[in-house]
C-alpha cells in the first residue's frame, strides 16, 4: 500500500556562511540545535542542524568557482535557498514546465541528503533559488 500523501513543506534552508567553524557554534550551542551529518555537495561543505522537522544547512565553500562560492563572491554570507519537499517531484516538474517556470535541472539528480532534488530558477520565483526534494 502506498504512503499517504505528506504535502509540501519546508524541508530545509540553505545558508552560504564564510566559514563553518566559525557559525557552527551559534547553531549548535548557543541555539541548541543537533547536529545531522549530511554528505558534502556541489562543491560545498556542508553542516546540517534540526530545526523541528526541518534541517538548517550551513554551506561554506569549497572552491570560488562553486555555486555557493560564486554566492558568497557576489552577494555575501546569507539565504541560499529554501528547499520544498513534494510528494511527486517529477510531477511537480512537469507542472512548472507547464507553468514555464524557469528550471536549473531539467531533470532531477541526487542531492546531499541522498534524495532526489531539482532547483528552479529565482528569476521565476520571486527572487527566491527554490530547491525541490522529494519526501
Amino acid at each position: 500500500m502506498p504512503d499517504a500523501p505528506r504535502g509540501t513543506r519546508i524541508a530545509h534552508i540553505g545558508i552560504a556562511v564564510h566559514a563553518l567553524d566559525a557559525l557552527l557554534p551559534f547553531y549548535r550551542d548557543v541555539l541548541g540545535m543537533p547536529v545531522v551529518p549530511l554528505d558534502d555537495a556541489d562543491g560545498a561543505r556542508i553542516a546540517g542542524l534540526a530545526a523541528g522537522d526541518s534541517l538548517v544547512e550551513l554551506l561554506e565553500t569549497g572552491s570560488p568557482e562553486s555555486p555557493i562560492g560564486k554566492f558568497v563572491a557576489k552577494r555575501g554570507p546569507g539565504i541560499h535557498h529554501v528547499c520544498f519537499a513534494v510528494d511527486d517531484l517529477d510531477g511537480t516538474l512537469e507542472r512548472c514546465r507547464i507553468a514555464n517556470v524557469r528550471l536549473i535541472d531539467d531533470v532531477p539528480r541526487i542531492g546531499a541528503e541522498g534524495k532526489r532534488i531539482a532547483f528552479l530558477h529565482p528569476a521565476s520565483t520571486g527572487g527566491v533559488l527554490v530547491e525541490l526534494s522529494e519526501h
